[in-house]
């Protein structure tokens, strides 16, 4: 059953063990005013810890992902009220996306349409991302007469070669989501009709991991990025025993599965979860 936020510009449906969230403003092509990003952090909230929901995918309805920010609602009517409006827009924004990079469930961006500016802070946030070959991106700031703020130049920076990541960003041109993955903005660009196929079935290979796991796994990924070597490595000790104190039967059983029972190969899937003790 498809459930919709109050004002109408987040749906979601819960369909095994998958949370499929979806920018409901189509006639928009989805972009996010400060309405939806208020009612994005509530969805966020309400799936975040749900028993039945072990990942999280977010997409578009109709032919857009998301084409950004608001023109009129996010810039214009925001920067009229001052000051403290356009703060309080930037928070809601930029809280549900960063919100999302540090989610407790996997998360995935399935990029069915149009990914524009602001769309690349909440498209980073995801821990992995799938597009469609005929979804367009683009960093088009520059041709309105801005730079590519709200992360937007971080993300680019971040996931491209730096001559792509300034070409992307200074020439204003779109791209198709075969050369985004091509590039490394996503992992995968398909046919819009195999999309959503090959995004479930990812989903359902995480929804076998350790939870636990997967959620250090995400964190750490985001957080030894700009640390030096042995940095990274004392994070990472420090970590898994972390890790460790949340779920060690988990670890352990694997351990076993492997070593005892040989009924487990950690290079070809995941271990047995069912079998783990509480």
């Amino acid at each position: 059953m498809t459930i919709t936020s109050p004002q109408g510009t987040v749906a979601y449906d819960v369909i095994d063990n998958i949370a499929w969230v979806k920018f409901n403003r189509p006639d928009k092509r989805n972009c996010m005013s400060p309405t939806l990003n208020r009612e994005m952090m509530d969805v966020l909230d309400a799936l975040e810890y749900r028993d039945d929901v072990g990942v999280l995918v977010l997409t578009g309805e109709g032919s857009a992902w998301s084409a950004g920010m608001d023109l009129k609602e996010y810039f214009r009517e925001t920067e009229a009220l001052g000051l403290p409006a356009t703060r309080k827009a930037q928070r809601e924004a930029y809280g549900w996306w960063r919100r999302l990079r540090w989610y407790q469930k996997p998360t995935i961006a399935m990029v069915n349409g149009w990914c524009f500016g602001g769309g690349y802070g909440p498209l980073f946030a995801c821990d992995l991302a799938f597009a469609a070959e005929e979804a367009q991106f683009g960093l088009s700031e520059i041709n309105w007469g801005i730079l590519p703020g709200g992360g937007a130049t971080k993300v680019a920076q971040e996931l491209l070669p730096f001559r792509k990541a300034m070409y992307h960003a200074m020439m204003g041109e779109n791209i198709d989501g075969k050369t985004a993955a091509d590039w490394g903005l996503v992992n995968e660009a398909l046919p819009l009709d195999a999309l959503k196929a090959r995004v479930t079935e990812v989903a359902t290979v995480l929804l076998k991991k350790n939870p636990v796991a997967l959620k250090a796994t995400k964190d750490a990924m985001r957080r030894v990025g700009p640390m030096s070597y042995d940095d990274a490595e004392d994070y990472l000790i420090r970590a898994q025993e972390a890790a460790n104190s949340y779920d060690n039967e988990g670890r352990k059983e694997g351990i076993k599965q492997f070593i005892d029972d040989k009924t487990f190969k950690p290079g070809l899937g995941a271990y047995d979860r069912s079998k783990q003790s509480a």
